[in-house]
This record gives structure tokens, sequence and C-alpha cells, in this order.
């Protein structure tokens, strides 16, 4: 199991390189996340839904994402409050004072899943969630220390050199832990370090004299093709506009998405950043649309009424439609798509408070949010959502090329001028085919940019090469005595 001193410090790139390298043995391996919280998920086989993470991870055994790698997810819709996913099915909405409470109760379920990947793999690779010292949060811990000591998983602390601080974080999550969970400590390994890692060869012995000898089991350099792979977190998002490709004989296309506060499955947009002839920006709040955008995307989000309040309170609204009367096309995305109608209802309150609102209009569409989740794969990609959406637009061909992908046109709309479209299917653009006829909307005759999905294996191959030069994963995973 790797845990980390803190989150964000790398723990799900190094379990997918690991699962990578471990299958490339030839060993059966599946990875496990007790608990997540996220607002980027996948669809499993059983039509359930997971972290993302821990679909890449499952891509990286070569396996298809399954409920039992990701039992608990929780997806944020306040700050205060997350829907809660039990074994792939929404079980309900939370405080985080009540999800206190109810941890205990979810153990089981946890325990269930870890048997049954257990029973039918060589090896189950773990992954903590957040920071294994948060000893505030212990009581009815199912997601770090809790699980260990429950199944005698050996543990792997995961600490960030790259944000400071990283001798301290593992001296101070030594001494956080009670003796029973230090057993259970077999090293470190310092990630994301720039420069010459020999410089780190005093801070070993310093940690070890103050933690009993806890050996450094590795340093892994900064994985510069990360950005290749999927993120989880929204915080991946927060860095400056894209810059312009290079090497281009004329303008990039430009597109831009708008970062709303509840934010989901922002990973629909990697296709688009690794176009080399698109240059991607997530719009942060508080800035306007830029006016030479080609293309807005709409995202999915976790929370669609307060993020289309949000969206107005940016001046979003006044900027999209400048930029359709511009002649600029719109792409909605599940919950985007919901938003680009004329009306957004949540009668029963299912992803906040009841209440229902005027949409962005620019699709004849309306939407009635309610308790059924829709969760379903299929060739063009994956539907998650709670909503049900009609009107005259729904239905509509799409535009030029588009038109002849067979099914599009029943899970969305689109508007008689063929520039504002909308649709419940993730993963969209992840299709090279679809992905080329939406660009080529926007400039004919554009030449067809590289296979996305080859790239994301190609990564994953780099990924376990990069991550055990630097570590030995027998002694990373234990499987060394």
């Amino acid at each position: 199991m790797l845990q980390g001193t803190g989150s964000d410090v790398g723990k799900s790139l190094l379990v997918a390189g690991l699962c990578r390298w471990l299958t490339r043995q030839g060993l059966t391996v599946r990875p496990f996340k007790p608990q997540n919280m996220s607002n980027n998920a996948a669809v499993t086989v059983e039509g359930g839904e997971i972290g993302r993470a821990q679909a890449l991870q499952a891509r990286a055994c070569g396996a298809p994402p399954s409920i039992h790698m990701n039992p608990v997810l929780l997806k944020p819709q306040t700050d205060v409050g997350s829907q809660v996913v039990v074994q792939g099915q929404v079980w309900g909405n939370a405080g985080a004072r009540d999800y206190a409470r109810l941890k205990p109760d979810l153990m089981p379920a946890v325990l269930d899943s870890a048997a049954r990947l257990r029973a039918a793999a060589d090896v189950v690779v773990v992954e903590g969630a957040g920071s294994a010292s948060e000893v505030n949060l212990r009581a009815g811990d199912i997601a770090n220390m809790g699980f260990a000591l429950e199944t005698g998983a050996p543990v792997v602390l995961v600490a960030d050199i790259d944000r400071g601080g990283v001798i301290a974080s593992l001296v101070g999550t030594w001494a956080l832990l009670p003796p029973a969970e230090r057993a259970l400590l077999r090293g470190y390994v310092i990630n994301k370090f720039r420069g010459d890692p020999s410089l780190f060869d005093p801070a070993v012995a310093m940690i070890a004299d103050r933690t009993d000898g806890l050996p450094c089991l590795g340093v892994v350099p900064w994985f510069h093709r990360a950005r290749d792979l999927p993120a989880e977190d929204a915080v991946a998002l927060e860095s400056p506009a894209a810059a312009r490709p290079d090497g281009l004989s004329r303008a990039p296309l430009k597109v831009g998405v708008p970062r709303l506060s509840r934010i989901a499955n922002f990973d629909d947009m990697d296709p688009l950043a690794a176009e080399p002839d698109v240059a991607l920006s997530f719009i942060q709040p508080g800035q306007p649309l830029p006016g030479d955008l080609d293309l807005v995307v709409l995202p999915g989000s976790k929370a669609t009424l307060a993020d289309l309040a949000f969206f107005r309170a940016q001046g979003w609204d006044v900027d999209l439609l400048a930029h359709w009367r511009r002649g600029g096309a719109v792409l909605g995305i599940c919950a985007g798509y919901q938003m680009l109608g004329r009306v957004v209802a949540d009668p029963d309150g299912i992803e906040g408070p009841p209440g229902a609102a005027e949409g962005l209009g620019l699709l004849d569409v309306e939407t009635v949010i309610g308790p059924t989740k829709t969760l379903r794969d299929g060739p063009l990609g994956y539907e998650m959502h709670m909503g049900v959406t009609s009107g005259p637009d729904a239905g509509r061909p799409w535009p030029g090329a588009l038109a002849a992908l067979e099914g599009l046109a029943a899970k969305g709309a689109a508007r008689a001028d063929g520039r504002v479209l909308g649709c419940y299917l993730h993963a969209l653009l992840h299709r090279d085919a679809t992905r080329a006829a939406l660009l080529a909307g926007l400039r004919p005759g554009r030449e067809v940019g590289p296979a996305f999905e080859a790239r994301v294996e190609a990564a994953l191959d780099a990924l376990a090469d990069h991550v055990t030069a630097h570590v030995d994963p027998l002694a990373v995973l234990g499987l060394d005595g």
C-alpha cells in the first residue's frame, strides 16, 4: 500500500507505473483505493462508477475497470458535502460530519471489495487517500492506516519533494503514527525530484536517525510525460492559459473551457490539449472568455444549478452569447449540455437545494434532474448523469462529418445553425474520428492529429520504465522477502 505524507504527492501515477511494470512481468495485477474523493469518475464493467485514477490504473493492468477497485467514492457537491458512491452505486449525500460518522459502516464494503480483488490477482497495489498523518480524521479510517491495519498491508510512504518540507513531512508522519501503524511501514519514496538526486543523500541519514532507520526505497525524478495522462484533481487546471503551439504555419485553433467551481470529468479535454494545432485554455474565475476563441466547451459539473449560477456570476453568459453571435462554436458536455438549454430544474434537490433556473438559452431543450443516475458505456463514450433532457433541438443530427457517427444525435442536441452542440457523452473527444470531425468543422481541410489512445498507452509504458529505473519495484511492493 502506498500512502502519502500529503495530498497530490503523486501516489496515483506511482501505482499506475508499478501496475504496468508488474503486468509486463506476466502477473495478474489489480489496483485498489478504498476511498477516493474526486469528481473525475469512470463507468465500470458492472455499470457502476469509480475514480478516474483507478480506471487509469486498471488500464495499466490491462484490465477493465471494476467497482471493487474503488468501493467508496466521494463526489463533492458543496464545500461541506458530497455524493457518496458505494461499490459503484449512489448511496446518498452526506455532509462532512455525517460522513465521519458513516465511515465505520463502510469498512465491510471496503474489505469485501479488497478480498474479491485479492482472490483474483497475484498482486493488488493499494493507494491511500490524502495524508497518512491526518490523525484528526483517524477515527473510523477506511482510507489509510485503518485499512492497512485491517488487512496487514505493508505500507510505503510517498513524499513530494517539489512542494518543499519533505524531511519534515516524513519525520512528522512517523512521529504522529502509533507503534502498531509504524510497524507496517517498509520505507518511503521521494517523488517529483528535480535536479541532482545525490543532493538528497545527506537527508536519507537524517530521516533514518529520526525514524528508527526507516529506509529510502528510491528517489523518483519529475515525470514530464504525466501531461499525457489524465489528471484526477482539479488543481491541475489552475495553470495559466496554454501557450501557442510551436511550428505551425498558421494560427492555432483556440479552445476555451470555463473552469466551473464543481467541474467534473475535465479529462474530456485531454485529447484537445494533445492536438498540435490546438491551443487549449481553462478560463479561470474572474477572467472573461477571450474574444478570439474558435470553440467554447462547457464541461461537466457535479452541481449543475450551482455552477450555472457561478457561470453567470463570472459574466461568462454574456461572453458566451457574444462568442456565438461572432460566429463561434459551442460544445456542452453533460452538465454543460444541460446549462445550454432553456431551463434546468432540480425539483427534488438531488444536487443541492430544490429549484429551477433559466438556462443559457442556446439550445431549445430543457432538463429535469431526478434521482435515477444513468451510467452507461458505449462506442462513442460513456454517460454519467442525473437528469433527462428533451426539446425540439434534442436528437437533431450534428453538422458535417459528425452526422455520420451513428447514435451521436440520440445522446444530445444541436442548434439548427450547427454551431451549438450538446451531449451526455464523456470521452467523446477521446475517439479520434469524432475529434477530427469536430475540429474539421472549425477548420476545413486540417490534417488529422495524433491517435490519442495510443499516446496514453505509450505514456503508461514510459511511466513504468521511469518509476522502476529509480526504485526497486520488488522492494517497494514487499515482494523481496
